[in-house]
């Protein structure tokens, strides 16, 4: 019985990065043995152990072999003459595909080492194309290490390509596409000030598989807006640079989701109509529902991305609006209801003005100009508009009526 430190673990530490959690592969060994050596099991699909005293998972190496379609299509086997080489070679990427073993020992029988000094993601073996939520990993690969330089090989770009066509992207569950999407909008937790997630994305628009998983942002690509309001023109371009706002100014998940879906509206615009999108909050919201529900988000995400959708272009315009529309605006964006709800919004407005070329730090007024607007408005509570003859759903309307004004006061100050 071995056993190997691999994977994450084996390429972080040898790139000088914090390793956070540490996988291992025992050679030698059957479930039985693990059971007697105090480990206990956990996995379903094959054997893995959590160690008796650090709880990190083991697994027995294991072969697999190609049995059916998506993700679950495979059988998989273990036993005591399976080689850690024979585990490595089923592994995405060359740089993933490297054990260590307890003397220190690199074990790398497909140049992981060598592609690490690279800076190159490259797949280990044709295999690869077996498993198409490779394709996803890949790309948040290559958003996680562009920092440090890293790009996808020519080949597996090519690679990818072809499973793609063959239509293995398919067979991705909704699931599985948005949580590797959330791992790569919040760079898996481990936030660098250089980090993009808009790589993410640029590399599933390489390989096709963007127009497969997620056909509504696709959809943005080559659809222009006025180079007045967007010096970058392409709408895909701007949505992208949105979201690396989102990641520079430190915003929450939810931002970045809001902030990702907002212009979805804007491949619906008719053409004639190009470079104006007049109404694009009101197309985009159904567009942000059916992905919504496609790729099943979380409800604060979607909510949260069709307020964005509907109100991001009067947020813009804020300070132009009479008392009545302000207060609507307001209330519709959750002003004064507790939770993160308003402050998210506004933040996912600011990633909007951002993420344009050449004003990425621009001044953007409206969120200052609401929240003090909230708190004006807010400061009217319905205790002061209550009285024996004002009660019931009457409150509700005076207290309005009363904000309006202090509101109409505040702006004529």
């Amino acid at each position: 019985m071995k056993r190997y430190l691999v994977g994450g673990a084996v390429r972080d530490r040898l790139l000088g990065l914090p390793v956070r959690e540490k996988d291992w592969v025992v050679t030698g060994a059957t479930p039985e043995d693990m059971v007697a050596a105090g480990y206990r099991p956990v996995g379903k699909d094959f054997p893995v152990f959590l160690h008796p005293q650090t709880k990190e998972e083991h697994a027995l190496a294991r072969t697999e072999r190609k049995s059916g379609r998506g993700y679950h299509g495979f059988t998989f086997h273990t036993g005591v003459e399976v080689s850690v080489e024979e585990d490595l070679i089923r592994r995405d990427l060359t740089i993933n595909a490297m054990a260590e073993d307890e003397d220190g020992s690199i074990v790398d029988p497909h140049g992981g080492q060598r592609d690490l000094a690279a800076r190159v993601l490259r797949h280990v073996s044709s295999s690869f194309a077996e498993d198409p939520v490779r394709i996803l990993r890949v790309a948040r690969f290559a958003a996680r290490f562009a920092p440090l330089g890293f790009s996808v090989a020519d080949e597996t770009l090519d690679l990818m390509r072809q499973m793609v066509a063959a239509g293995e992207a398919d067979h991705l569950v909704p699931e599985r596409v948005w949580k590797e999407t959330e791992r790569a909008l919040s760079a898996d937790g481990r936030m660098d000030v250089n980090y993009r997630p808009s790589v993410f994305f640029k590399t599933l628009h390489a390989c096709n598989a963007l127009a497969r998983v997620m056909p509504e942002l696709a959809a943005l690509d080559g659809v222009p807006q006025r180079a007045d309001y967007h010096p970058e023109v392409d709408s895909l371009i701007h949505t992208l640079m949105s979201i690396d706002a989102a990641t520079r100014l430190g915003f929450s998940l939810e931002v970045h989701v809001a902030a990702l879906l907002h212009d979805l509206g804007k491949a619906a615009t008719p053409q004639a109509e190009w470079p104006s999108h007049r109404m694009h909050d009101v197309r985009g919201v159904p567009r942000v529902e059916d992905f919504a529900a496609r790729l099943r988000l979380p409800n604060a995400q979607r909510e949260l991305a069709v307020t964005v959708t509907r109100e991001h272009l009067i947020v813009h315009r804020a300070e132009e609006l009479r008392p009545q529309t302000l207060l609507q605006l307001l209330e519709r964006l959750r002003a004064f209801q507790r939770g993160n709800f308003f402050e998210s919004a506004l933040n996912a407005c600011l990633c909007d003005a951002r993420g344009r070329l050449g004003l990425e730090q621009t001044d953007y007024p409206p969120p200052a100009f609401l929240r003090e607007a909230a708190a004006i408005a807010r400061a009217v509570q319905a205790r002061d508009v209550m009285s024996k003859e004002v009660t019931g759903a009457a409150v509700g309307e005076a207290l309005s009526r009363a904000r309006i004004e202090r509101l109409r006061e505040w702006k004529a100050a």
